[in-house]
């Protein structure tokens, strides 16, 4: 199967949506930049014209509405948001409008919108061009939350959104975009709230999300080496999540291990732990562990980053303790909130 990386994914897909269906249009930021946001979209203003790439001014608020007024006019938008920090200027319009819309109007109309938001993380950005909100934007009834961590998904998630006539959250990582993998030429879906088991296990439960799943992917031939038989699941989407798949999983297991890059309290790792805690406990042969980012700003220095930020080392020694533990003890955190 021939292969591209994950921002040539992305790009992929918004082409294939505005080919495929006239009312698909792109809004926002960066569009035609160099950089790396523009890196998947390139050439797309070339190939479709300027009056569908849309290249916005610097107004999250103002670019977010209107994309959502279009999407209520009948239009299948996809705004852009480089960076996710900034796209908290756009929560009102976001929260208090695509996300009530239907409900508000009893199912009679909808509003189909894909709001794309990149997570940018390391090379000493800081605290304000470093955070994932993820977890934030899945507290919405009436949003749909993405996180892709392949080439592939990123392609069929991304095409599964624009159609799926509701907003949808699309959240990539930009440390992902470089990444390779298989990807079919043609159009396909990934089903929104259905994970992915990247590797049988019978030891313990691994779920990650985003960029986490890719370093679990990454890292089995380090489980294997240190006797583990992991069972790697990718979450996929957020916001609805795979239940059932985790409960499956943790029913076979007896144990479970969150990795979420992203602060640790109210978390999207805390709410999968509340929910096999109150779901599965029978199943637990351990206190599920969670390993996520500290509760602090993302620091500026490369010193610091280095002990901010999820390493192998913080996964498998999170997950030799959860192996180690027993229901009857108490257990320290796997990697502390704060």
């Amino acid at each position: 199967m021939r292969v591209l990386n994950y921002a040539g994914a992305v790009r992929e897909a918004h082409a294939q949506l505005l080919e495929s269906d006239p009312r698909v249009f792109v809004l926002g930021q960066g569009l035609w930049s160099p950089w790396y946001a523009g890196q998947s979209l390139k050439d797309l203003d070339t190939d479709f014209g300027r009056d569908r790439i849309i290249d916005s001014p610097v107004s999250e608020n103002a670019t977010t509405g209107a994309a959502i007024g279009a999407a209520i006019a009948g239009m299948r938008p996809i705004v852009f948001h480089p960076r996710m920090d900034f796209m908290l200027l756009a929560v009102d319009p976001i929260v208090n409008q695509a996300a009530n819309w239907s409900y508000v109007f009893a199912g009679q109309t909808n509003v189909p919108i894909v709001i794309r938001a990149v997570i940018n993380r390391r090379g000493e950005q800081g605290a304000q061009h470093s955070q994932a909100l993820h977890a934030m934007f899945a507290h919405i009834p009436g949003l749909k939350v993405v996180t892709p961590s392949t080439a592939y998904d990123a392609k069929g998630l991304l095409i599964a959104a624009s159609r799926d006539g509701n907003p949808v959250m699309y959240i990539d990582d930009r440390c992902l975009y470089d990444d390779v993998g298989d990807v079919p030429e043609e159009m396909y879906e990934v089903p929104i709230g259905k994970a992915a088991i990247r590797r049988a296990g019978s030891d313990v439960t691994i779920v990650g999300i985003s960029e986490m799943a890719a370093k679990l992917d990454n890292m089995q031939e380090q489980f294997v080496a240190a006797g583990i038989d992991a069972e790697i699941i990718d979450l996929r989407s957020i916001k609805p999540w795979d239940k059932e798949c985790v409960l499956t999983s943790v029913e076979k297991t007896g144990r479970l291990v969150v990795v979420d890059g992203a602060w640790k309290t109210c978390s999207v790792a805390a709410e999968i732990a509340a929910t096999v805690a109150d779901e599965a406990f029978y199943a637990l042969k351990a206190p599920v562990g969670r390993v996520c980012l500290p509760d602090v700003p993302a620091p500026s220095s490369k010193s610091q980053e280095a002990a901010y930020y999820i390493t192998d080392e913080d996964i498998l020694h999170g997950v030799q303790t959860v192996l180690k533990s027993s229901p009857g003890e108490r257990r320290d955190a796997l990697r502390p909130a704060g």
